[in-house]
């Protein structure tokens, strides 16, 4: 997928799908100091002082080496800075795989933005690349996400360590044509 497209303003039903900026950093800072959602992160993204800067820089090198990146949700009604989905090139048990990843504020948990989100990344995974398939990497204890990938139509389907964290692959394969 050229990148120039995967950068470009989107919108769903109730969202604003936009890059990050730096300016994102001190929205994020708040998101990472929420012990509830972000339960299961590695520590670097929670105990870190700097965490939200190291965060948006790392999703903005994905954005200039080509490997896509989280992007910024905003809600349309409301401007409100909703969370983070997109898509994101990982290398799981060996093997290259793409990854719908998704965190959202506590206050739209449970009001569908998370699985709007990652059906919509998931459309555009399968549109714009040949992927056999395209995965989540949740913590086992973590249901909410899992609940959201289920509803995402995957399934799971091993487990993996990532960052030093396991995590358990939900997978959606292509559909045929």
């Amino acid at each position: 997928m050229d990148h120039l497209i995967y950068l470009t303003p989107k919108q769903t039903e109730r969202l604003i799908i936009r890059p990050l900026t730096w300016e994102d950093s001190e929205i994020w800072t708040t998101f990472l100091k929420d012990e509830v959602c972000t339960k299961y992160f590695p520590e670097v993204f929670t105990k870190e002082e700097n965490a939200a800067e190291l965060w948006i820089e790392s999703q903005l090198k994905r954005y200039d080496e080509e490997r896509f990146g989280l992007m910024a949700l905003i809600e349309k009604d409301t401007n409100a800075f909703v969370g983070q989905c997109g898509l994101l090139h990982q290398e799981i048990n060996g093997v290259d795989e793409l990854e719908i990843g998704y965190h959202l504020f506590r206050q739209y948990h449970g009001k569908g933005f998370a699985i709007e989100a990652a059906q919509f990344f998931k459309e555009l995974g399968f549109y714009f690349t040949e992927v056999p398939s395209i995965i989540s990497l949740i913590h086992p204890e973590n249901k909410p996400s899992q609940a959201v990938a289920m509803r995402n139509g995957m399934k799971p389907d091993g487990k993996a360590v990532h960052k030093d964290e396991e995590a358990v692959i939900y997978r959606i394969l292509r559909p045929k044509i």
